[in-house]
């Protein structure tokens, strides 16, 4: 333990090529800083998980739900990180230790998100997955685990340059296929986001860039404040910019090839981290010139096969998604409220698909919110 936090290790099982994993850090005694549970007792209870959990094939979950699910987050140290989680969403990171992300919703072999109140309070997002499926997630597709990682992330200082493997290179690279999505939450004056190229170019005049050192001068670079948003197709050459703040919703995958890392030094060991050139070059789609953010279409943001974003201004009472049909919903700004569970900026919370009061309601004057769902 770690002032408070649990210390556990990301690198079984991991899609990523030989890289060095950071310490995983998750919230085990700062539930008073999450979703506030109106109403409900927290301290002195039991963390224990009910035996009868265990039995949720056979019995019916529908009439135990009675709220939304929250999740105890995983703080994710990072060289690039800091401490704007906390500065910004008041989420109590471990001290001295620069968080890059939040871990807010995951089923992972090596992550787990934890309920962290109601009936369900204990249980793995996994077990909710294979257990309690229908009640919780509804009629979605197959899948071995739950197919959305959602987190925050705070680029301090910028990422390395790095592409996600489209699916028809994933499985034989070894990896896995990841489409994502960001959303900024905040933005220092001049930040930027680095989305494809700035001009086309050949698969081996890039790989005599990267030899050189040159590669940032091939790629395309936007300038973006808070609220802009960008859709990332797998395939797609990017990198986050120092000084972003940064709601991220992506497929369930964890396999990121670096192409250039800015010549920096991992200060843990004193020499570059590892680099994934030839794998990369695999992946990356050299016809992607300039593509442009996110332009919204009345509150739809993005909508694919893996998943839809909504950003709403809610202004009154509102069903989160109609009765059968699960929504993870996180606030951007004011405050917001189902049944007894609040929101605050930078906190989440499922809605079950079988919740019979669905209903998100205002607390606070220009309340804000990403809605997240899975087509059906």
């Amino acid at each position: 333990m770690l002032g408070g936090h649990q210390i556990c290790r990301a690198d079984k099982n991991h899609a990523e090529p030989n890289q060095q994993r950071q310490p995983v850090f998750q919230e085990a005694a700062h539930f008073d800083c999450r979703a506030s549970v109106r109403g409900a007792k927290i301290d002195g209870v039991s963390q224990k998980r009910p035996t009868n959990l265990l039995k949720s094939k056979t019995r019916n979950l529908n009439s135990e739900i009675k709220s939304p699910l929250t999740f105890r987050p995983i703080f994710m140290e990072r060289i690039w990180g800091a401490r704007r989680i906390e500065t910004e969403f008041g989420k109590k990171l471990p001290p001295n230790v620069k968080i890059g992300e939040s871990w807010e919703v995951v089923d992972r072999p090596e992550a787990q998100s934890i309920v962290a109140n109601g009936p369900l309070k204990g249980k793995t997002l996994h077990e909710l997955w294979t257990q309690d499926r229908q009640s919780i997630f509804g009629n979605v597709a197959e899948a071995p685990r739950f197919p959305l990682l959602i987190k925050l992330l705070d680029a301090h200082e910028k990422l390395s340059l790095q592409v996600h493997p489209p699916e028809q290179f994933a499985g034989k690279l070894g990896g896995e296929p990841k489409t994502e999505f960001w959303y900024v939450a905040a933005a220092d004056p001049g930040a930027e986001l680095v989305l494809g190229f700035r001009e086309p170019i050949k698969r081996d005049q890039f790989e005599s860039a990267l030899r050189e050192g040159t590669a940032a001068d091939y790629v395309h670079k936007i300038s973006v404040k808070p609220g802009d948003a960008a859709f990332l197709p797998a395939g797609r050459l990017h990198a986050v910019g120092a000084g972003n703040l940064l709601i991220e919703i992506q497929q369930n995958s964890d396999t990121t090839y670096r192409v250039f890392d800015w010549n920096r030094t991992d200060p843990a060991t004193g020499r570059p981290r590892e680099l994934h050139i030839e794998q990369a070059l695999q992946c990356i789609d050299f016809d992607d010139v300039r593509p442009e953010l996110i332009e919204p279409k009345g509150k739809l943001l993005i909508r694919n096969k893996l998943f839809e974003i909504q950003k709403w201004n809610l202004g009154s009472p509102r069903e989160s998604t109609p009765l059968g049909q699960f929504a993870i919903v996180c606030c951007l700004t004011g405050q917001l409220a189902c049944v007894n569970v609040d929101l605050a900026p930078g906190e989440f919370f499922l809605v079950p698909a079988q919740l019979q009061d669905r209903q998100l309601k205002p607390l606070a004057a220009r309340t804000t919110l990403l809605r997240v769902t899975i087509p059906l």
